[in-house]
């Protein structure tokens, strides 16, 4: 392999690993917190996806216009997170953890029937904007320009939620939640409210991973299943609750799916599974995975 397609590859699978991570980082957020693993992220990353396509019609296809139509895919879809929050898990925290598997499974299937009634079995790719569409030349290398601005944009957002974590009230709460959430009530800390900004900023989250990688896949059904599995295993492979994990998890697994697809395109879906066993089996709570998980 010459220097130049190894480039290519590594860019590839960084890009990918750019949109698992941000929707990994919402759905190990609201593990992390809450204590829920959420089954309607996908649903979620699936809205974002299809309102980037109806929304960016309505904007000139210039970078300004992309930006606010994934952005108000996002904000949309965190609203509808908020409501989900407060009208069903809000009623089931004190119930079995599989209960909640089943209602957000349940939700789930719901959004997946909605979005074909909605949107039809068709499937729709909305075009990038010319200023990040083409190629750049980098030595020998052809590179995409979108893939460079899905690797920044993800690194930004890392900056973003560290920033959150570390420099904001809610943000401590949100950590030492993930560390002992059962203390945080008995000081007087509002949890369920805290929840309802968790589960907002998870929903948020992958609403804005499905919004970015839209101009780059086929939008229609069966993408919330496909995403909810591979961010799954992203979370579990940094390790549940850890925003430093799914960083971590994404590049793995993105450069996994990558290289798996170029060398071994027979087993390329299984890839991402046997790394994951790899890790879990040095590993069992992941990289970052505290002892409690």
């Amino acid at each position: 392999m010459s220097g130049g397609t190894l480039l290519v590859q590594v860019l590839s699978g960084l890009s990918i690993a750019a949109v698992l991570f941000i929707v990994a980082s919402g759905m190990t957020l609201v593990f992390g917190t809450m204590r829920v693993i959420n089954m309607t992220h996908g649903s979620f990353y699936m809205f974002g996806a299809y309102l980037l396509t109806i929304t960016f019609q309505k904007f000139d296809h210039h970078l300004l216009g992309f930006v606010a139509a994934f952005l108000l895919s996002a904000v949309v879809v965190l609203v509808l997170g908020i409501v989900i929050e407060f009208l069903v898990l809000r009623r089931l925290y004190k119930g079995e953890h599989l209960l909640q598997l089943l209602a957000t499974w349940a939700l789930m299937l719901v959004f997946e029937q909605v979005a074909l009634d909605v949107w039809g079995s068709s499937t729709n790719t909305p075009p990038s904007p010319a200023s990040i569409s083409g190629t750049m030349t980098l030595g020998s290398a052809s590179i995409p320009v979108y893939y460079v601005f899905l690797i920044v944009f993800a690194l930004i957002i890392f900056f973003a939620l560290w920033l959150f974590n570390n420099r904001t009230g809610i943000g401590r709460l949100l950590r030492a939640a993930v560390e002992d959430h059962e203390l945080l009530s008995t000081i007087g800390v509002n949890v369920r409210r805290l929840y309802t900004v968790a589960f907002a900023v998870g929903a948020f989250l992958a609403a804005l991973g499905g919004a970015l990688i839209a101009p780059e896949m086929s939008v229609g059904p069966g993408i919330d299943l496909s995403i909810l599995v591979q961010s799954f295993v992203v979370a579990v492979v940094g390790g549940l609750g850890s925003i430093n994990g799914a960083l971590l998890g994404a590049v793995i697994i993105g450069l996994a799916e990558s290289f798996g697809a170029t060398y071994f395109p027979n087993v390329a879906e299984a890839s991402i599974y046997f790394v994951m066993v790899i890790v879990l089996i040095i590993r069992p709570r992941g990289l970052f995975g505290k002892e409690e998980f």
